[in-house]
């Protein structure tokens, strides 16, 4: 039997048009679920940009519950033998942006958003944020719309396919920011220092300039762009890694 809030769920209707319905046949096949209420999938689709009201902001925040929820539960009996911090950052690696858009590509999302005309022309098709959002929006309307547990879990799986299997692979364990303090820390060298440059264009499509610098002779200072603060600090700091790795033995300790 379901539960009263399984049952009730308030779902913000948009126009459901043939060229809709068109899109939609080839992104169930992509997604391996037929949806029954085709305003879940439409909602879940549309950005803010489109529809400051209507838009999918709310299934994402449900749809980010059950991802770290199923892919958490997967990484459980996938891995019996890891300890709790493992498991965290294997989980982390999973639900980060870069991950989702991962599987955002694989879905093919970009091709079914539905932005407005000031991001779609300002490239919102390709934004990681926006890519990452949707993965997590589809996952809440296919809950919503099947009110079944497995039913979402093995749509989550196998979109992540063989990502689980692969994450015990320590490379991907830590992001760039937390690789480059420890490969610093072990060498006696001071932590990166992160500087804010600039921010550019007005909200919500800013973008962050970043400044990484490390207190090592004949390293220059990184300077990287993301759609976050935060994701231009990971960006600098992966470049930062890689230029680390080419200075010549006599600059390092």
């Amino acid at each position: 039997m379901k539960s009263d809030l399984q049952q009730h769920h308030p779902v913000n209707h948009h126009p459901i048009n043939a060229d809709f319905i068109k899109r939609l046949a080839i992104l169930t096949r992509q997604l391996g679920y037929e949806f029954k209420d085709l305003s879940l999938p439409k909602l879940a689709l549309t950005h803010r940009s489109f529809d400051s009201k209507k838009n999918y902001e709310r299934l994402e925040f449900l749809g980010d519950a059950l991802l770290g929820m199923i892919v958490g539960e997967a990484l459980y009996y996938r891995y019996p033998t890891q300890n709790e911090g493992r498991l965290t950052r294997m989980r982390a690696t999973l639900v980060r942006q870069e991950t989702l858009v991962i599987i955002a590509q694989k879905l093919d999302l970009s091709n079914h958003l539905i932005l407005g005309i000031g991001e779609r022309k300002g490239g919102g098709r390709n934004r990681a944020s926006i890519l990452a959002d949707a993965v997590e929006s589809l996952l809440g309307a296919i809950y919503l719309d099947s009110q079944d547990l497995t039913i979402t879990r093995n749509c989550v799986l196998s979109w992540y396919g063989d990502l689980i299997n692969n994450v015990s692979e320590q490379k991907v364990l830590k992001d760039a920011k937390s690789r480059l303090q420890e490969w610093l820390q072990s060498k006696q060298f001071d932590l990166p220092h992160y500087e804010l440059v600039e921010i550019q264009g007005n909200a919500p499509y800013q973008i962050f300039v970043v400044r990484c610098q490390v207190n090592i002779i004949g390293c220059p200072d990184i300077t990287e762009s993301g759609e976050s603060r935060r994701i231009a600090e990971q960006k600098a700091a992966e470049l930062m890694i890689n230029q680390l790795h080419k200075l010549p033995n006599s600059t390092k300790r």
